[in-house]
């Protein structure tokens, strides 16, 4: 029974150290112009470390649309962008 308790723990804390390794890591940006109808966003953003690209403006598809009632022309933002069916895209906003 012990053995199995260990395992269970040791499985745990594996998961949740793999979890944590692979967590997305909110970038900063601004947000430059947004194209509402094609869901897209322009940001000049921070560097992407997660994507391992380096600070500049580029424009991201934008997952759905609850995320493009928080994007603003002009507001800073915090968001996390990740490559969906091979497209950059802002998964998250804050």
């Amino acid at each position: 029974m012990r053995t199995i308790i260990k395992i269970a723990l040791a499985s745990a804390l594996a998961l949740g150290t793999a979890y944590g390794a692979f967590a997305a890591e909110f970038t900063k940006g601004t947000v430059k112009k947004l194209d509402v109808k094609a869901k897209k966003v322009t940001l000049i953003h921070e560097e992407l470390k997660d994507l391992e690209m380096p600070a500049m403006t580029m424009v991201f598809r934008v997952q759905d649309d609850t995320l493009m009632d928080k994007l603003k022309e002009g507001a800073s933002v915090e968001f996390i962008a990740e490559r969906v069916n091979g497209k950059l895209t802002v998964t998250q906003v804050k």
